[in-house]
């Protein structure tokens, strides 16, 4: 199986996860902050990926440290797991509809990390009722930490785009699918391939 674990420790966040890229898309990590650990779960769920451990950070200032550590961390997991790349796919795209939002993500795990991120998001805050410890609200102004904080972490080239939609919640969830998607496409092994590494320069760098 392609896992791996990654942890970081520092002066503001503490996290450690598992990832199996060849799960069944469970996702049980503790995580204090409740929309946060809805789009986790739901990025698992569709992209067939097991993710396990915990989150903790310095939430008395924000949630910018915690959430954009969050994405290195699972980043680095994506590079880890991987390896060399070889036999992989690599890139991925996927069209994502929820309701009124219709969302686009296109990923290559090319070794280069660049991010374009055009969710149209309002920037004002998620509220909801706080329940088991977990935070109720979400700062939409750290979605885009998190994925710049995932690319520098796999060393990918990810593009995430709001076609068109109302909700923020509908455009970060379904911006969370349609890369779990992606990125779901982009991992499968490519029997074609034959194990090589999927690159004229004959490595991922």
């Amino acid at each position: 199986m392609r896992t791996a674990t990654i942890k970081r420790i520092t002066g503001e966040t503490q996290i450690e996860l598992t990832l199996n890229l060849d799960g069944e898309g469970k996702c049980s990590v503790k995580n204090p902050i409740g929309f946060f650990d809805h789009l986790l779960t739901s990025f698992c769920k569709h992209g067939l990926f097991d993710l396990s451990g915990s989150i903790a950070g310095d939430l008395h200032v924000d949630q910018h440290h915690t959430i954009e550590d969050t994405g290195i961390v699972l980043g680095q997991c994506f590079a880890k797991a991987l390896g060399d790349c070889a036999g992989i796919f690599r890139s991925g795209s996927f069209l994502y509809p929820m309701d009124e939002a219709l969302l686009r993500a296109a990923v290559d795990f090319g070794g280069r990390p660049f991010l374009v991120c055009n969710a149209e998001l309002t920037g004002i805050p998620l509220v909801s009722i706080a329940q088991d410890g977990k935070s109720g609200t979400f700062q939409t102004d750290c979605f885009d930490d998190f994925w710049n904080g995932f690319v520098q972490g796999a060393r990918c080239n990810l593009h995430l785009d709001t076609l068109r939609g109302r909700s923020d919640h509908h455009k970060m969830e379904g911006l969370f699918k349609a890369a779990a998607r992606a990125m779901r496409s982009a991992v499968e092994i490519d029997e074609r391939r034959r194990g090589s590494i999927p690159s004229t320069k004959g490595v991922i760098v």
